[in-house]
């Protein structure tokens, strides 16, 4: 039978507090585990860490005491959980070996979106940003090859290409053609907002985490690259929360938020392949289920509708990490030379496109290409990871 949230105990909000013991975990083996039981991680750290931001936003404009002590309440056990689950990442592994991960978590994450996504314009907002995201893991990549003299393949291990997708100097966008058009909450399936919300929650987290570690390198050509890309990530978030419906309130918000974590710790619980791992996905799921309760009595009270309203009767197939190769490789094919113009998507390099480049270009290379010649002049070659044949698109990018 479907799992259905709503209809699930939970474990009691008093029972759920954790010591110093119990949060104590211990982090994965970098070099035995499975890179997708990193990319769930890092995924769930994304989706905590938003569910903790937007309670806080809420509870700055909640008046009602007694609710903004309730979404304290629940706000610390799920910083509870985001220091659990963001504490399994070991600290062996490098900044860069993580940043690779958690570009290795938007090109297959947001492409299995896109795969299961039933609405065409939403379905086009993930694969306009997978092509970008896939080309951000090239560049890092080749800057870990220079700088630690590492292969990333070790990291995605084989499991994702990497290869040049659309230039990284062609993100770079007017701030204005980063805003798409919002799906429309009275219409719009269930799993559209589910899906809206973990790309978001997703792309805010690599936003955060580039803007700084970026500082943390002495080499010009690293800080200089994660400064680069940390402005396309901003434009990223900024692509993926416009999708949302604005219309939608606080609570229905909340209400959201709590199911689409339950849906996820669901999903890695059943897909989990690290015994130890997966019994965190299972507590935290657990503890989910009673925040997703707590979050439709006050849907009910402040809003004045039945959580039925808004969220799908069960929760959808679960979300699945796993290659995605041939899926990239045919983007790569047929939409390599987009960029957006308003809301919408064309093929030229339109006025307002030019004007941004040449401003923040300023006539010289940027540092994402630099990184590709650099590597070159120091292992030979630069590194590229391509497991089912020869590059779909001749790319050569303009010097």
């Amino acid at each position: 039978m479907a799992f259905d949230p709503l209809q699930e105990r939970g474990i009691p909000l008093d029972e759920q507090l954790r010591d110093w013991r119990e949060l104590h975990v211990t982090p994965i083996d970098p070099d035995h585990a499975d890179p997708y039981t990193r990319c769930r991680i890092i995924t769930m750290n994304g989706i905590e860490t938003e569910g903790i931001l937007f309670s806080h936003q809420l509870a700055r404009h909640c008046p009602d005491l007694e609710a903004k002590r309730q979404l304290a309440r629940v706000r610390y056990l799920e910083a509870q959980q985001q220091k659990v689950v963001n504490w399994l990442l070991p600290g062996v592994a490098s900044v860069l070996e993580t940043t690779i991960a958690y570009e290795q978590v938007a090109v297959d994450l947001t492409s299995w979106v896109a795969r299961m996504e039933p609405d065409a314009y939403l379905r086009q907002a993930y694969q306009f940003g997978v092509l970008e995201d896939f080309d951000h893991l090239y560049r890092y990549a080749n800057l870990y090859e220079m700088i630690e003299h590492r292969k990333a393949g070790k990291i995605v291990d084989n499991l994702t290409e990497v290869m040049p997708g659309r230039p990284t100097y062609l993100h770079h966008r007017d701030p204005v053609d980063n805003v798409r058009e919002p799906y429309d909450r009275a219409t719009t399936e269930p799993l559209s907002r589910l899906h809206a919300l973990t790309i978001m929650a997703a792309e805010q987290q690599t936003m955060n985490f580039y803007m700084n570690v970026g500082p943390m390198y002495m080499e010009p050509i690293a800080r200089q690259l994660y400064q680069e890309i940390a402005l396309i990530e901003e434009e990223h978030v900024t692509h993926y929360e416009s999708l949302v419906d604005p219309g939608e309130s606080w609570w229905e918000m909340l209400l959201t938020h709590e199911y689409n974590e339950c849906y996820l710790y669901y999903s890695f619980m059943e897909t989990e392949s690290d015994p130890k791992v997966k019994h965190i996905w299972e507590l935290h799921l657990s503890m989910e289920l009673e925040h997703l309760r707590l979050a439709a009595e006050m849907f009910k009270r402040f809003d004045g509708r039945e959580p039925d309203q808004v969220l799908a009767p069960a929760l959808p197939p679960p979300v699945t990490f796993e290659p995605n190769k041939a899926y990239v490789r045919d983007l790569i094919a047929t939409q390599i030379d987009q960029t957006t113009l308003g809301t919408g998507y064309v093929r030229e390099a339109h006025e307002r496109f030019s004007r941004m480049q040449e401003a923040i270009m300023g006539g010289e290379q940027p540092p994402s290409e630099r990184v590709i010649d650099d590597n070159r002049a120091v292992s030979g070659q630069e590194y590229r990871l391509e497991t089912e044949g020869p590059h779909p698109a001749d790319l050569q990018p303009a010097r």
